[in-house]
């Protein structure tokens, strides 16, 4: 049984555009009536782009627009048309008009703490939305809706660790816990202020992490953002090469950085294992949402999911180790989905074709 379904035509069509106005809207909403540029910048061999400006102090400040492809030159291309812009009225009516055609929707309470640290600059600063709503957005993304997976929701957001972002100006300040306190939703810092906990609301909890470094587990502080940081093993995997997706709330949309799907996907298989027995239900859940992703990416990007297998088996032997146990959990767990074949098969696919080339 398929781990996915095709959305409607009207759905993908819906969304497709909102998440094209969307991103003009949040780029203009940050930089439109300030004069500057774009400007190019190439990071370890891949090229990104910024709009640069300087602020009425004097100050330089770069927002970080996109990937050098084809749909960030469209936004930077529309972004020259005054008249491509849509209001936020707008933008709430086609969210509402996509969730009715059938895309994916996130509880807007959630909704109302990404687009605070949204609007705080958390995104544009590097931050990078993990956990579920980010397997949720992968599938408006895709134009597909999953049929298991999804199971408890409470936003995770990751960052890359000290370096903010990719080329960030280093005097970037900016105040996330400002950002959670200023909703007045009664969060409350435990856990070392990793982790924000709503005590009317025992599922609603908003973690802050990074990868883990040379100071093991102990929570890291990053005074550009005023935050305390859990560091976790692995998430380095995910935390790299990010891309842009579009939430979709009824109060409207939210453009966030994510992971890459291929690499959120072995990321789950990693740590599956790494869960104690107490938190086998989350272990299941790593399993579900892994299994679903594969089998999108193998149905229709195999290649991508083959560079970031051998990306993560390349950097160790107990990064290999971990993702072949979980590879064969989630073959026990999804004996019919015959993933092993079809890896090899995507895989001999995308050799075949670089030799013909």
């Amino acid at each position: 049984m398929k781990k996915f379904e095709e959305l409607p035509a009207s759905a993908q069509a819906a969304f497709a555009g909102l998440d094209t106005a969307a991103r003009q809207a949040d780029l203009g909403r940050s930089i439109a009536s300030l004069p500057g540029g774009f400007a190019m910048k190439s990071v370890g061999g891949r090229d990104y782009w910024y709009y640069q400006v300087k602020l009425p102090g004097g100050q330089p400040q770069q927002v970080y627009v996109g990937p050098d492809d084809e749909l960030t030159r469209r936004l930077m291309s529309e972004h020259a048309n005054p008249q491509k812009r849509l209001a936020q009225s707008g933008l709430v009516r086609m969210a509402r008009a996509a969730v009715a055609y059938g895309c994916a929707e996130i509880p807007l309470k959630h909704a109302r703490v990404i687009e605070r640290l949204s609007d705080y600059g958390v995104f544009s600063a590097g931050g990078i939305l993990a956990g579920t709503h980010s397997f949720l957005a992968y599938q408006n993304h895709f134009g597909v809706r999953w049929t298991a997976g999804a199971f408890t929701l409470y936003p995770d957001f990751a960052h890359a660790g000290k370096n903010l972002s990719i080329a960030l100006p280093s005097n970037l300040k900016l105040d996330a816990k400002a950002a959670i306190d200023s909703l007045n939703m009664g969060f409350i810092p435990i856990q070392s202020n990793t982790t924000f906990k709503k005590p009317d609301e025992p599922d609603f909890d908003v973690d802050f992490l990074t990868t883990m470094g040379r100071t093991g587990d102990a929570p890291v502080y990053l005074p550009e953002l005023n935050l305390t940081l859990q560091p976790l093993k692995f998430m380095e995997l995910s935390l790299e090469d990010p891309m842009r997706a579009t939430l979709l709330a009824r109060n409207g949309p939210i453009v966030v950085n994510v992971p890459q799907p291929q690499r959120f996907a072995l990321h789950k298989l990693i740590v599956h294992g790494e869960r104690p027995v107490a938190q086998r239900v989350k272990a299941n859940k790593d399993l579900a949402q892994a299994g679903a992703l594969i089998d999108y990416l193998l149905d229709n990007d195999g290649d991508a999911l083959v560079n970031a297998w051998e990306d993560a088996v390349g950097r160790g032997p107990g990064w290999t180790r971990r993702l072949l146990a979980g590879w064969r959990a989630l073959e026990r767990a999804q004996p019919t989905m015959d993933f092993t074949e079809r890896l090899r098969q995507a895989l001999f696919t995308r050799d075949a074709r670089r030799d013909a080339q």
